[in-house]
């Protein structure tokens, strides 16, 4: 499972190193893509396909807001082979879409990394340590409220 924070260096070049222990889980042979809110997704290819299933599942292909999610996710979407070191140069319209500066936050969370620019993570961040207990006792709600019907 990919859990915890990491600090990663852009260099001139856009090459950044991904973690080693995200690249243990991860494998060989990876997509990185826009994300929401401003940051991009890292995911093993294995989980690529359940991922987006996830993201489309008993929706109509043919409806606006998936064609769009497609267009925003797929349509960004690379896949790339990190070198021994676990480098990869991100492309630069990603690295433009994510505001991507000299350091890089490695966000692991379960099956997948949020990768996003330091300064747009801390107020991220603190916007939803601000909002975390409202959210844990919304979606408890809902899971009870899944139950009774």
């Amino acid at each position: 499972m990919l859990l915890g924070t990491f600090t990663g260096r852009l260099s001139p070049k856009r090459r950044v190193a991904i973690p080693s222990s995200f690249r243990k889980i991860l494998g060989s042979r990876l997509i990185v893509a826009k994300w929401y809110e401003g940051c991009l997704i890292i995911v093993g290819i294995a989980s690529w396909k359940a991922l987006l299933d996830r993201l489309t599942a008993k929706v109509d292909l043919v409806t606006e807001p998936v064609r769009d999610t497609d267009r925003f996710i797929l349509g960004s979407a690379y896949e790339i082979v990190p070198d021994g070191q676990g480098r990869f140069v991100v492309p630069r319209s990603l690295a433009q879409y994510a505001g991507f500066n000299k350091e890089v936050i490695f966000v692991g969370l379960g099956e997948r990394v949020e990768v996003w620019d330091s300064e747009a993570w801390s107020k991220k961040e603190k916007e939803v340590s601000k909002k975390a207990s409202l959210m844990i006792e919304k979606l408890a709600l809902e899971k009870k409220e899944r139950r009774g019907k």
